[in-house]
């Protein structure tokens, strides 16, 4: 790590592109109005399963927004992804040449990387032999193959990392790059993730009991699981000082951001060690609970999830929560682009002032004690100054990301 002193990081460009609207703008604009974008499935013939929603992004066409990639060469989740990248760089306002020309690349998060590709691989293995793959399918399937669309889509030389710690990835992606931009290692970097809706994440997640027959309602008492979503998102972090030079607009500075692994339990949260998590992230940002205004909680809509969330935000603010919502209930669970999408509505809140709302909800449930305000509905203007941002997966992967309004 060179030996520089530690620069202040900015997110300047925001890219979404996702199942309640594409561009950060739309995306802003659905979170507000409580637009759910869950509808039955249409990529894969879901009718072998009781439930057959997801969220997924219909108008989603490659070709309007890529100038580099050939869609045809990569796969779906690589090109979400390069799709949220190039929106966050024009958001920005950033010249293409200047990330192209700087020490600038890509942290993307994952669940299932391809998963598309690898389920019309399967396809063909059973159907015709090893023999029998198609050479253009097995190029795309790696993971990693969407960092580097990212880094192909905008001539980047840096980084290009995929992490696939699934549903807190997005998080750790821009845990990372903040560190980079940070310490001088990186002049800019693209954060974010992406997941496409596909059958295997369907199957395991209905495997497990863990999804919602219909829609996911989150907080609520009778909350039955996820419904699964897709989407690419990504961030533009910089240095403070050059983005003030070029007088961007400064969405969020990013304040600091703590992960931990209990590995406790497969499945099961913690609440013991999320709350470990969330005194780390507030102690690295130099925050106390008193300043957070806002959580945009994992918020998945199952009954443990839930309750072990608000369990553990309870051991760190004790009884006065700040308010805490779920995007989940409108975008469904989009793996490893979710705690991006947190980021984006986040952001987007700190500029706008408003807090993104849980929809769907029906009741509370009373189960989650008094006091928990998960803003029902629709979006409630508010001014926030500081936004905590809830990624948890699997295995106890636990990152939480402290934003802050730049003043």
């Amino acid at each position: 790590m060179p030996d520089t002193p530690l620069r202040r990081v900015v997110i300047t460009g925001l890219g979404a592109v996702s199942p309640v609207g594409i561009g950060a703008e739309v995306f802003a604009g659905a979170v507000r109005a409580g637009r759910v974008g869950i509808e039955p499935i249409r990529s894969f013939d879901a009718s072998p399963f009781p439930s057959r929603n997801a969220a997924e992004v219909n108008d989603f066409e490659p070709a309007e927004i890529l100038r580099r990639l050939d869609p045809d060469r990569w796969g779906r989740s690589g090109l979400l992804a390069a799709a949220a990248a190039r929106l966050a760089v024009e958001d920005s306002g950033i010249e293409p040449e200047v990330l192209s020309s700087s020490r600038s690349g890509s942290i993307m998060g994952t669940t299932s990387g391809e998963s598309a590709v690898g389920q019309s691989l399967g396809g063909q293995w059973l159907t015709q032999g090893l023999k029998g793959l198609e050479p253009r399918l097995v190029g795309q399937m790696p993971a990693s193959q969407i960092a580097n669309a990212v880094n192909a889509e905008l001539g980047l030389s840096g980084d290009a990392q995929t992490i696939p710690t699934a549903c807190s990835a997005s998080n750790y992606a821009l845990g990372y790059a903040f560190d980079m931009v940070r310490s001088g290692e990186a002049d800019f970097m693209l954060a974010g993730g992406a997941d496409v809706v596909n059958r295997l994440t369907h199957s395991g997640f209905y495997a497990l009991g863990a999804m919602a027959a219909d829609l996911p309602r989150p907080f609520d008492a009778n909350r039955g699981g996820i419904v699964t979503g897709e989407g690419g998102a990504a961030l533009l972090l910089e240095p403070l000082d050059h983005a003030l030079a070029r007088g961007a607009r400064i969405y969020a500075e990013v304040l600091g951001y703590a992960a931990n692994c209990d590995a406790e339990h497969m499945v099961h949260p913690d609440a013991t060690s999320i709350a470990a998590c969330i005194r780390a992230a507030h102690r690295n940002a130099g925050v106390t609970p008193e300043q957070i205004d806002y959580i945009c909680a994992h918020g998945t809509g199952t009954p443990t999830n839930d309750s072990t969330e608000v369990n553990a935000v309870r051991q760190v603010f004790g009884d006065r929560l700040p308010p805490i919502s779920s995007i989940k209930s409108m975008l469904g669970h989009t793996m490893g682009a979710a705690s991006g999408f947190g980021a984006i509505a986040s952001c987007k809140a700190l500029e706008q002032g408003f807090l993104p709302p849980t929809a769907n909800l029906v009741e509370i449930d009373p189960e989650l004690g008094p006091g928990v305000d998960v803003v029902p509905g629709r979006g409630r203007d508010a001014r926030v100054e500081i936004v905590q941002n809830h990624g948890f997966a699997f295995g106890g992967n636990n990152v939480i990301t402290i934003l802050g309004r730049y003043s």
